[in-house]
């Protein structure tokens, strides 16, 4: 295999070994995805007043000062984040990376289907999700609830880092578009409940999909957008990230701007391959609407998935230990009960 390209799990764990990803705690194995690392909040978040980024010579904390801080909450026997807040929690890992070495961080597949927006910073960083060659310091993530208010926890992951030899190696693409027509014996998407209550990050398979989804059923293959509504819809392409390759979810056309496609975009080696029980699984969709009305029709593309080379193969690929979104088609956050 190539030395550049993205790293895998057992190029992870020696990263956490060497302490180039190191925690306040040790890294859990739990946490080692084939391609990417779960990362996990601290005791503490901050509640700001508005979203920021530190810039070229300052640090988070240079900026966390009485001007952009309203209130400090204590995770520790868990807290409430609340819809249309802003929050800034330091993450438990910190990275002291070779250079050579970059990161670039996302949300992770629950955290985008409930509707959680978040970002990583760095210090020093001119822009989110991004740990630039040789990056040695603390990782923040900033938390915005959308739909639902969530209840969390240290340890808690709702972003995910994964790690870059050499520059960016995008090797091919491949449009997605959305199903709206369905099996026809069943909903083609959800539709986001607001004022639905509390979701906890820690009860997974413990919450009623009714009380927060409204399901939306086939029709003549069109659907109205609403502005501001979230929903959750899948693509009309099975998807099959091959062992030696990772992916990310990107916008086709951003030019369009009534809706955005996605929140969480990594795509680990192993997803949707038939060999791991994988096969037919769909990329589920997280679409809100922007500004006006937007008519949107079946086979519509809608995203487009990034590929790149792995470094290696990953010792254990997506799905082999268990998923709960392998082989997936229409399907909901871990957090809801099965439908």
């Amino acid at each position: 295999m190539t030395e550049t390209g993205i790293l895998n799990d057992r190029r992870l764990r020696a990263l956490i070994d060497s302490g180039a990803i190191k925690g306040l705690s040790p890294v859990e194995d739990g946490q080692i995805q084939p391609a990417s690392i779960d990362l996990r909040l601290g005791a503490t978040a901050y509640r700001l007043r508005a979203s920021f980024l530190p810039g070229t010579g300052h640090s988070v904390r240079d900026r966390l000062d009485s001007d952009v801080v309203m209130h400090t909450l204590d995770l520790s026997e868990g807290a409430v984040l609340e819809t249309g807040c802003v929050y800034l929690a330091p993450l438990q890992e910190s990275l002291h990376l070779p250079g050579g070495l970059s990161a670039a961080m996302n949300p992770k597949s629950s955290t985008g289907r409930l509707d959680v927006f978040t970002r990583v910073i760095s210090d020093r960083a001119a822009a989110f999700d991004q740990a630039p060659y040789g990056y040695d310091g603390p990782l923040y993530v900033e938390i915005c609830p959308r739909t639902f208010s969530i209840l969390a926890r240290p340890g808690d992951r709702l972003v995910q880092a994964r790690f870059r030899a050499g520059g960016r190696q995008a090797e091919r693409e491949l449009t997605v578009s959305v199903d709206l027509k369905g099996n026809g014996h069943g909903p083609i998407g959800y539709r986001a409940r607001r004022h639905a209550g509390l979701i906890d990050l820690n009860r997974v398979g413990g919450h009623d999909p009714s009380i927060y989804w409204e399901p939306i059923p086939a029709g003549d293959g069109r659907l109205v957008l609403d502005p501001g509504e979230f929903y959750i819809l899948a693509s009309r392409e099975a998807v099959e990230i091959p062992l030696n390759e990772a992916a990310e979810m990107a916008p086709i056309a951003p030019e369009i701007g009534e809706f955005r496609a996605h929140y969480a975009g990594f795509f680990d080696p192993g997803f949707g391959v038939e060999s791991i029980g994988g096969a037919g699984g769909r990329a589920v969709l997280e679409v809100r609407g922007h500004d006006v009305p937007f008519i949107l029709e079946h086979g519509q593309p809608v995203a487009k998935l990034v590929f790149e080379p792995m470094t290696d193969l990953p010792d254990r690929p997506y799905g082999s230990a268990g998923s709960h979104y392998q082989a997936q088609h229409l399907k909901l956050a871990k957090h809801f009960k099965m439908i």
